[in-house]
């Protein structure tokens, strides 16, 4: 394993850390039928197992982006990763709901611990011409490691049981602990000089939150993700209900989740050839709109359904590549990535925890899922207004930044 992590660069090590934070993300869907069975685990604490993570990034985003600053990158990811190693190991030993409901807790602490100070590290460790393609590459974390749990998750449960199955990620949870340890250097945790004095917990909350840039890469965040989740979570429902088999739904969720990763690369290679970063956002959420319009507003569940939410999701991904990329550039100064990524995935966590419940509600109100386009829709054109405030933001710095370096100025 030694003479392994050698060979791997240390910015594809974080990005490793970030898919198996994911996996734990995704590990906990496939597993509720088996709690329920081992540990008479009823349907509401299984909502509050599955949400759990969602309010550590509802209410701790911002704070924990910026403790991970505050503390250092290196060290926060170190953190996060422990803390997951140990809340799954514990929770392999759980023998009550209450239990794993507190050390889900924990597990939500680690993963914001660990996909907070992410990109900022990569940034760090990887040169300027590399970035781009970096941080598409990290985008991919959420759907690779969520998809991956999906995929794998039930093939394992109903071989080995979930006491394994938790053991399983926290042992890798803690082996990348280890590789993070020895192949990231230490000096990573220091901030490279920008001429600006080192600031305090408050003061990188402020710069974050008294600009522009963080808040919109914020909010579009959340009117994509409020989407995506809301239609990739109710899939097994809307599938059940069309009368596929278990193992086929599992199979068609997962792939949902997987394809969202081409968008992901996709959007890196075109940030790495020049293509505009607003482009990508708009040409993304255009996608969804229409993707959602054709899959449940013109056709009914069947494979055609299913090919156009697959573009959906594939078309998507464009999205958080582009908006991790753009979240390092908009931060208010180097120190302050993490906290701008923290707002971004505090945004993120509520356009999720509000999305379902407004599908739902659109749903039971008209008897289908037919206006499901509806909802989406709406988020759609709210993104693609960000989108807008987004590039005309972006366009002042550029012009304010030649300014500063014309030498009449």
């Amino acid at each position: 394993m030694a003479v392994t992590t050698r060979r791997i660069p240390p910015d594809i090590i974080v990005i490793v850390a970030g898919i198996s934070a994911a996996l734990h993300i995704g590990k906990l869907p496939p597993a509720i039928p088996v709690l329920e069975q081992a540990m008479s685990l009823d349907l509401v604490t299984g909502g509050f197992l599955l949400s759990m993570v969602m309010l550590a990034g509802v209410t701790l985003g911002i704070v924990m982006g910026t403790t991970a600053d505050s503390v250092g990158l290196r060290r926060a990811l170190l953190t996060g990763l422990v803390l997951l190693g140990a809340g799954s190991l514990l929770g392999a030993l759980a023998s009550q709901p209450s239990h794993l409901l507190w050390l889900r807790a924990v597990e939500g602490l680690g993963f914001l611990l660990v996909v907070l100070p992410a990109p900022g590290l990569v940034r760090r460790l990887v040169p300027a011409e590399l970035l781009s393609r970096r941080l598409a590459l990290w985008s991919c974390y959420m759907g690779l490691g969520v998809g991956s749990a999906l995929l794998v998750g039930p093939l394992w449960l109903d071989a080995f049981g979930w006491q394994s199955w938790w053991l399983l990620l926290g042992a890798l949870s803690l082996l990348l602990a280890w590789a993070v340890w020895q192949r990231v250097p230490r000096s990573a945790d220091n901030a490279p000089a920008t001429g600006l004095p080192e600031q305090t917990w408050g003061t990188r909350i402020q710069r974050t939150l008294t600009r522009p840039g963080p808040w919109l890469v914020a909010i579009t965040f959340a009117l994509y993700s409020g989407q995506w989740i809301a239609v990739v979570g109710f899939l097994p429902t809307l599938y059940t209900e069309a009368g596929y088999g278990p193992g086929l739904i599992g199979v068609m969720t997962a792939m949902v989740a997987l394809v969202n990763i081409a968008g992901n690369l996709v959007a890196g290679q075109c940030l790495h050839r020049g293509v505009n970063a607003q482009t990508l956002l708009a040409a993304g959420f255009v996608a969804l709109g229409l993707c959602a319009w054709v899959g449940f507003g013109l056709l009914t569940p069947g494979w055609g359904q299913f090919l156009a939410v697959l573009l959906f999701s594939a078309c998507g991904g464009l999205i958080p590549g582009a908006l991790f990329y753009l979240a390092v550039r908009l931060a208010a100064d180097e120190q302050s990535i993490s906290s701008t990524v923290g707002w971004m995935q505090q945004w993120s966590s509520i356009g999720q925890f509000i999305g379902p419940p407004m599908v739902a509600l659109v749903a039971s109100q008209v008897g289908g899922w037919h206006w499901t386009w509806g909802v989406t829709g709406a988020m759609t054109l709210g993104g693609l207004l960000a989108t807008a405030l987004l590039a005309r933001h972006r366009a002042r710095l550029l012009a304010e930044q030649a300014v500063r370096r014309s030498p009449t100025s």
